[in-house]
C-alpha cells in the first residue's frame, strides 16, 4: 500500500512543479523574431509594441531581425524553437501568406506549424500616382486605364503589393505593365521620377514627394481612413468593396505552444494595443493597432490564406 501513495505523492510534486513553472513564465528574456530588416514598417511596429509589452511580462523582449525569402527565413527560425515562449514571431501577410501561396514548396504550413497569439495590427498600404496622370479619384484611375491599354506602368515593391495590384487588374480588367523592383526605396525614385505612374505602397518614402505635390494618394488599403492620411478614401468608399487584400501583423509562436503561456501573452497584447499611446505611436507609421483573441487570429489567418491562394489562382500568377 505504501508504493501507490508514494507515487501520488511523486505526481502531486510534479503538478505542483509545472504549475508554479507555468505560473512564472516568463522567467528570462523573450527573443521576438522581425522577418525584415532595421527601419522598416513591420521592425517600427514590432519596436513600438515590444517596450510596453516586455514591461506587461517583467522580462526583456529582444528583437532580432531575420530577413529575407519573403519572411521564411525567420518563420523557420521560429517554426524550429522550443515550444516555451522565449521565441516568438512578428509575423506579417508576407511570411504567413505570401511564402507559402508564391512557392510550388511551400517552406511550411501556417496554420499547423505555428501556434496563433494575437494579431498585432494592419499595416497602412495606400494608393499612390504620379502627379501626371490625370485622376484624382480611384473611379478616374480606372477610366484612364480603360482609355489608354498597356500604357500605365505600375510598380511592385512586395508581395502585397504584388499581390493587390494584379487583383485589382484582374477584377477591372486593366491592361497595365507590371514593373517590379525589390523594395519600396528603389520603387519610390521610379514612381517620383514618372518612369512607373502607379503602386501600392507604404507610406513612409512616398507620403514626403505626395506632400509635395510629385504624388498622389487615392486610397487606403486600410479598412478605416488613416490618420496619418486622413483624406484617402478606403477602397470600399472608393467603391471597390471586393478588394479584400489586408496587410497585416500578428504575433505567433511554435506550434504546440502550451495554453497558459499563449493566454498570458495575448492577454499582457490586448493591453498593449489598449494603450493610447502606443496607437498614437503606431498610427505615425500608418499601422493600426489591432488585438484579437488566439481563435480570432487563428480564423484571420485561414480567411487571408484563402484570399491569397484565390488571387493567385485568379491572376495566373506563377509560383517560384
Amino acid at each position: 500500500m505504501r508504493c501507490p501513495s508514494r507515487f501520488v505523492a511523486i505526481f502531486a510534486l510534479l503538478v505542483l512543479g509545472v504549475t508554479h513553472a507555468a505560473a512564472q513564465y516568463p522567467s528570462k528574456p523573450i527573443r521576438l523574431v522581425v522577418p525584415f530588416p532595421p527601419g522598416g514598417a513591420a521592425d517600427l511596429a514590432a519596436r513600438v509594441v515590444a517596450t510596453p509589452l516586455a514591461q506587461g511580462l517583467g522580462q526583456p523582449i529582444i528583437i532580432e531581425n531575420k530577413a529575407g525569402a519573403d519572411g521564411a527565413i525567420a518563420g523557420d527560425a521560429v517554426m524550429k524553437a522550443a515550444p516555451d515562449g522565449y521565441t516568438l514571431l512578428f509575423a506579417t501577410n508576407t511570411g504567413m501568406c505570401a511564402a507559402p501561396t508564391l512557392r510550388r514548396i511551400p517552406p511550411y504550413d501556417p496554420g499547423t506549424d505555428f501556434t496563433p497569439i494575437s494579431l498585432v495590427g494592419k499595416f497602412g498600404f495606400f494608393l499612390f500616382v504620379h502627379a501626371d496622370v490625370p485622376a484624382k479619384t480611384v473611379p478616374e484611375l480606372l477610366a484612364y486605364v480603360r482609355s489608354n491599354p498597356g500604357k500605365l506602368n505600375y510598380g511592385t515593391g512586395n508581395s502585397t503589393s504584388i499581390i493587390a495590384t494584379a487583383r485589382l487588374a484582374q477584377q477591372e480588367k486593366l491592361n497595365m505593365v507590371h514593373v517590379p523592383y525589390k523594395g519600396d526605396a528603389p520603387l519610390t525614385i521610379d514612381l517620383v521620377a514618372g518612369r512607373v505612374q502607379m503602386v501600392f505602397a507604404t507610406p513612409g518614402s512616398a507620403l514626403p514627394h505626395a506632400k509635395e505635390g510629385r504624388l498622389r494618394v487615392l486610397a487606403t488599403l486600410l479598412p478605416n481612413r488613416s490618420a496619418l492620411i486622413p483624406e484617402a478614401p478606403t477602397m470600399a468608399e472608393a467603391g471597390l468593396t471586393t478588394l479584400s487584400i489586408t496587410p497585416w501583423a500578428g504575433l505567433f509562436g511554435p506550434a504546440k505552444l502550451p495554453r497558459d503561456v499563449v493566454d498570458r501573452l495575448a492577454r499582457e497584447m490586448k493591453t498593449v494595443i489598449a494603450r493610447p499611446d502606443v496607437r498614437e505611436q503606431l498610427g505615425r507609421y500608418a499601422f493600426e493597432g489591432q488585438s484579437s483573441s488566439p481563435e480570432e487570429m487563428g480564423v484571420f489567418l485561414k480567411e487571408q490564406l484563402e484570399v491569397w491562394r484565390q488571387t493567385v489562382r485568379d491572376t495566373g500568377i506563377q509560383p517560384d
